[in-house]
């Protein structure tokens, strides 16, 4: 994976990884059963990546203009610290968050996928996007993944934060000298 050196650089003084749900973990559709529950697809290497950065001491958290039992199930499971759904001002939330959570704005990757994630994106440390987010969403990202949401996006984050601190090789052995 050949990553330039200035995301390598952003990336390494990452401390939470935040992110958007739909058209970001998931790949942006809303599906209903016949009894009108909501069905998402999560990519079970999205999920791997995270708890890799979990491990490694990375905080991950989550928001999202929409309210899912869903989301608060794949949080739990993962072990995403922070959730916060009905996010409709992503511009106020993160301004809120960094307040309260007493970081600095370059310590925050964000992963967003369309217009109402670019108050987000003017507010923290590293900007991320998908290959099909609008283009005023790619022209002010660092980063477009090579994957697509839902599709191993933010696995391929999780991987450059890790990377970027030195990490990778580390994971790498555990799973190659069992």
């Amino acid at each position: 994976m050949l990553i330039a050196e200035e995301i390598l650089k952003k990336a390494e003084k990452i401390k939470i990884l935040l992110t958007d749900v739909d058209g970001v973990l998931t790949d942006g559709r809303i599906i209903y059963d016949s009894e009108g529950k909501e069905l998402k697809f999560f990519h079970v290497r999205d999920g791997h990546g995270i708890k890799m950065l979990v491990s490694n001491g990375i905080e991950v958290g989550i928001i999202t203009g929409r309210n899912s039992t869903i989301v608060n199930k794949r949080a739990e499971e993962l072990g995403i610290k922070y959730v916060i759904q009905n996010a409709h001002d992503k511009g106020k939330i993160i301004e809120e968050f960094l307040r309260d959570k007493g970081v600095n704005a370059e310590e925050i990757c964000y992963i967003g996928d369309d217009i109402v994630d670019l108050p987000v994106f003017m507010r923290v440390g590293l900007k991320i996007t998908v290959p099909d987010a609008p283009l005023e969403v790619q022209k002010y990202a660092d980063y477009i993944t090579l994957n697509y949401a839902g599709r191993g996006a933010v696995r391929e984050v999780c991987e450059i934060i890790l990377r970027a601190k030195g990490l990778w090789d580390k994971i790498l052995t555990k799973y190659l000298f069992v």
